[in-house]
């Protein structure tokens, strides 16, 4: 079984990335870095193809990779719904081959359809998934009952839809890395360029940084020049996790920084004998789930993976399915600080008043 090392970022985006070699490789990346950012800068510049009817918040971030963006757009939504509003998710569906609009059936869809995270969150919460944000918000705004606040998942970088409020997911441990563009850093942009456009920033804590001396403060520095919110927010288990204490684990993941769940898994008692970490998204094979599973019997122990990863095995078949009923869930949730809550009270009531 192939498996990657914990975190599949180049090595020069995240760490040493003051030694020689890291960088002679960023410098080394630099024109293409150079083409990259310029395109982007342009991208993001562009004015809005619509204005929704409906306000919309823009949950996104800076670079590539896992930040903790889901949890936070499930706490949106929950926060939103106990205030009485019935919020709406619009995703491009990321992983999926249907580029829609189309709204997520999760009796029927599977993660080849829509994406992983787009299935997962239907869970709770309508997900409309649409390539084109534009269109994607005008069949949201001709549904009936028509929701009350669009929840764009991703997409600070996605200048077809006038957003309301823009908030930007930074993983406190990582940062935004070297400060570089792709291909030389992580960032999906020059910082500058995003920044203009972020209302908020909010700093997720992982389980593998709960010791760090780190704080919000610590990232002023970095974002120059940006005058919005800053949020802490801490990732943190959901649900009954007893069982974790003193069990033998093997865990397995497919997610941007499967580092921090395993550190949870660890947080929580759990005594990992096998971490299986594999790419973003990734689509498991017979082999693969063949392999866990007899890893898991041979050492006796619990298989114990993501959300994201058990929405993909959804609807599986063969040694796939027999993996996903064989598997335990440790799922995650944060909280939102009150401070952002503020925030997106006054952003959905100015839309409002702009729009009476």
């Amino acid at each position: 079984m192939s498996t990657r090392p914990a975190n599949d970022a180049p090595f020069w985006w995240y760490r040493e990335t003051t030694s020689p070699r890291a960088r002679a490789i960023a410098i080394a990346l630099a024109p293409i870095s150079a083409i990259y950012s310029a395109v982007a800068t342009r991208r993001i510049a562009q004015s809005p193809s619509h204005n929704a009817k409906l306000p919309v918040i823009c949950v996104g971030n800076f670079t590539a990779g896992g930040t903790g963006k889901t949890p936070l757009v499930r706490a949106i939504c929950e926060h939103l719904r106990a205030c009485g509003q019935t919020p709406i998710i619009l995703s491009r569906g990321y992983g999926g081959h249907v580029k829609g609009p189309h709204k997520v059936d999760v009796t029927r869809d599977t993660a080849r359809d829509v994406g992983d995270e787009p299935l997962l969150l239907a869970r709770d919460t309508t997900v409309v998934i649409s390539a084109d944000r534009a269109v994607g918000a005008r069949f949201i705004e001709n549904m009936t009952p028509r929701p009350d606040v669009i929840i764009m998942d991703d997409g600070l970088q996605n200048p077809a839809l006038a957003k309301d409020l823009t908030i930007a997911v930074v993983d406190r441990k990582r940062g935004i890395g070297n400060g570089r563009v792709i291909p030389s850093g992580p960032l999906r942009a020059p910082i500058a360029a995003q920044l203009a456009r972020t209302d908020v920033i909010a700093v997720v804590t992982p389980p593998d940084a709960v010791n760090s001396a780190n704080s919000v403060k610590d990232f002023v520095q970095n974002f120059e020049g940006f005058h919005g919110t800053f949020a802490e927010l801490n990732i943190a288990p959901k649900g009954d996790t007893s069982w974790l204490n003193g069990a033998k684990v093997i865990a397995y993941a497919g997610i941007g920084a499967p580092e921090r769940f395993f550190a949870l898994i660890e947080n929580l008692g759990g005594i990992i004998t096998g971490r299986h970490a594999f790419s973003d998204h990734h689509v498991f094979t017979e082999n693969e789930a063949e392999l866990l599973l007899a890893i898991a019997a041979k050492h006796g122990a619990t298989l114990v993976t993501t959300e994201k990863d058990a929405a993909r095995l959804a609807g599986s078949l063969g040694q796939l399915r027999v993996l996903a009923e064989k598997s335990r869930t440790l799922s995650i949730s944060t909280g939102l600080p009150e401070n952002l809550k503020s925030v997106i009270r006054d952003a959905i009531e100015q839309h409002r008043s702009a729009a009476r």
